[in-house]
């Protein structure tokens, strides 16, 4: 049996979200902060520690079979690899920023400034489909710095919150891409049997924390309303209660909308809702 290798971040914003992922896929490892490499006890799988810049390279080249990083790493390192699911963690913007006295109003006033960056390669992408002719000056950290020391008119950097920004005397100005984590594969690994189960239990994970578990009891006269506005996975459990007229519903609901579900299962005429958190959903 192939063991496979997953390479995560080893530290900085994405490893504790990534280490906590694969622990709710049921892998059983220790998180070794001071090591490169640690093995899964119930599961064929590696997990190597790495730098998130070295993570999309180690991955097509087939040093690991996998891994979890930054959508911004994998486009700025331009590496073949695939993408296998977006997880919804560590999202954020690479964006441009200028200072704050400086007066534009739209991107293509960008021509003739100069731009620092740590990302280059995806700044000059974007700067060429937009047909700017601006300088890209490449640096490495404390890129907000640079209008203030003179180097740059403007920056390209990853922004969250944009407090940074704020701090530096920034405002954002356009958005560049945005970026969340990805679990990728190096080229024809999709189709192995236990990157395949891998991945299943990844979706499931992630399935499970988009929905609630609800339970309510409503009269039978107004279960359709409540059917109508409880779609769940496929459709709602009906079980019918001692109370004579009164049924029990079981369902499931995303968890985007659902505070106005619940109003409107009031409304309805839905009686002791119960809201439980869902650990895994597996279809």
């Amino acid at each position: 049996m192939k063991t496979l290798k997953i390479a995560i971040q080893k530290s900085g914003r994405l490893n504790e979200k990534s280490v906590e992922l694969l622990k709710n896929c049921g892998l059983d490892f220790d998180n070794y902060k001071s090591s490169l490499i640690s093995g899964v006890s119930n599961f064929p799988l590696e997990i190597l520690f790495l730098r998130d810049d070295d993570i999309p390279e180690y991955v097509q080249d087939g040093i690991a079979d996998l891994g979890i990083v930054g959508e911004n790493v994998i486009q700025e390192t331009e590496v073949e690899v695939v993408y296998l699911q977006r997880l919804g963690f560590g999202k954020c913007s690479l964006k441009i920023a200028i200072p704050n006295s400086l007066d534009l109003n739209d991107v293509t006033e960008l021509s003739g400034k100069s731009i620092a960056t740590t990302y280059p390669v995806i700044l000059r992408k974007y700067l060429k489909a937009k047909e700017i002719n601006a300088e890209i000056r490449t640096i490495s950290g404390s890129v907000e710095i640079s209008p203030g020391l003179g180097l740059s008119d403007a920056i390209c950097d990853l922004v969250s919150t944009g407090g940074t920004l704020k701090s530096n005397g920034l405002k954002p100005f356009c958005n560049v891409m945005s970026s969340e984590a990805i679990l990728i594969g190096k080229a024809g690994i999709e189709n192995h049997e236990h990157v395949q189960e891998l991945l299943q239990r990844v979706q499931s994970v992630l399935r499970a924390k988009e929905t609630k578990y609800v339970v309510l009891n409503i009269h039978k006269d107004n279960l359709n309303k409540a059917i109508e506005l409880l779609p769940g996975v496929k459709s709602p459990s009906v079980v019918p209660l001692a109370d004579e007229g009164w049924v029990a519903v079981h369902t499931v609901i995303p968890e985007s909308d659902f505070w106005d579900r619940i109003n409107l299962l009031r409304q309805a005429g839905a009686q002791g809702i119960t809201v439980m958190p869902i650990e895994k959903i597996i279809f």
